[in-house]
């Protein structure tokens, strides 16, 4: 492992960790973002973000890069909340079956990008970090009680949106 000078023995260098971890990082943040392209451009700010103290990491790289990636997104919607967002992903033209386990897909990524900032985010650190209420409230700056609500709001939604991932049955 090649190593920064005064960098840690545990801790990989940062174009390593980058190289091992890219597609992890990439997922986490096009859930966060709720598109490809805004979640790849939210990894390489965080990565900007962290790679001048790279050398002095603790703990975790991954956990610590997932953080800044969570702040930094909170940061970006509260930013721009009341402003209309164009999205360079084109919405037409993808008709599909509706995905389940008839087709053997279960994609959470349009019911996600139709979720607001603020309830995908909450998703994403609850269920797929497995991050505690007190957790993703301190992460995102919030009462535990918006986390709470947030939380249920977002499940009607995804409920309303893909009950096929709930393990519901397709509205007729």
């Amino acid at each position: 492992m090649i190593s920064v000078s005064g960098a840690r023995d545990d801790v990989p260098d940062l174009e390593a960790f980058v190289r091992d971890r890219w597609q992890s990082l990439l997922r986490h943040g096009a859930m966060l973002t709720g598109s490809h392209l805004d979640g790849e451009d939210l990894v390489q700010e965080a990565l900007l973000k962290v790679a001048h103290r790279w050398h002095r990491m603790e703990g975790d790289p991954e956990a610590y890069v997932r953080r800044v990636m969570v702040t930094t997104n909170i940061s970006r919607w509260r930013r721009h909340r009341g402003r209309e967002v164009l999205s360079a992903e084109p919405t037409r033209g993808r008709e599909r079956v509706a995905p389940g386990p008839e087709t053997g897909e279960w994609d959470v990524g349009p019911a996600l990008r139709q979720l607001t900032p603020r309830q995908r985010t909450v998703l994403v650190l609850r269920y797929v970090e497995d991050r505690s209420i007190a957790e993703t409230a301190e992460l995102t700056g919030m009462r535990q009680g918006t986390v709470k609500s947030t939380t249920r709001e977002a499940l009607a939604a995804v409920r309303r949106l893909a009950p096929h991932l709930l393990g519901e049955t397709m509205p007729a």
